[in-house]
């Protein structure tokens, strides 16, 4: 008859404790379960540690108007003609004429060997007025443009000795005058030039 009892034992009796007491067995963390939850914890964290980063740094624009405006008002306390550095200086010369010092311009340029070289101009346009001057800033992004393309194509060679920087000061002049037509420069100055 003992056989019969153990038989008849319910299924649910095998969960109990060792001691008999017909208590549940408690879950274990494995290894598995808490990767699981390490990681989630990680993406919560970080992502709200991302969105907190995200929505409290100051907007680019509101941290530095304040300071912009600033120093745009102690230029025109100073008088200072100087214009964005951007777009570039002006500066009076004699007899009326405006020296206009373009941002610098550099360039790499094409060498037989296939080496990388590189052109560096600082240059300066003698302009006869100011109304030259206000064509000149709008129309920027086309000078800087029609530089890039022209002296891509030009080699170390080319600008070798006073012939080579002669040419080079009368095709920019030539192409300035073909932006800002019907207004002309007077002349290219070629205030630095540095082939690497």
């Amino acid at each position: 008859m003992a056989k019969d009892k153990v038989k008849e034992a319910p299924a649910g009796d095998a969960a109990e404790g060792e001691d008999g007491e017909g208590a549940p067995a408690k879950k274990k963390f494995t290894p598995k379960m808490m990767i699981i939850a390490g990681v989630a914890a990680a993406v919560i964290l970080g992502g709200g540690g991302t969105a907190g980063f995200l929505l409290l740094k100051p907007k680019p624009d509101e941290a530095h108007a304040g300071k912009k405006a600033e120093k745009k008002k102690e230029k025109e306390k100073k008088g200072d003609k100087e214009g964005d550095k951007a777009l570039g200086e002006i500066r009076e010369g004699p007899d009326g004429i405006l020296f206009y010092t373009m941002p610098n311009v550099v360039v790499n340029m094409q060498t037989a060997d296939g080496r990388t070289t590189f052109l560096k101009l600082k240059l300066t346009l003698e302009v006869p007025d100011q109304a030259t001057v206000d064509l000149l800033e709008p129309n920027m992004p086309r000078l800087q443009d029609m530089f890039q393309t022209f002296l891509r194509e030009l080699r170390p060679e080319d600008l070798q000795g006073s012939q080579g920087s002669y040419q080079l000061r009368m095709e920019i002049q030539r192409r300035v005058n073909l932006v800002i037509a019907p207004s002309k420069v007077n002349a290219v100055l070629i205030e630095e030039m540095l082939i690497n």
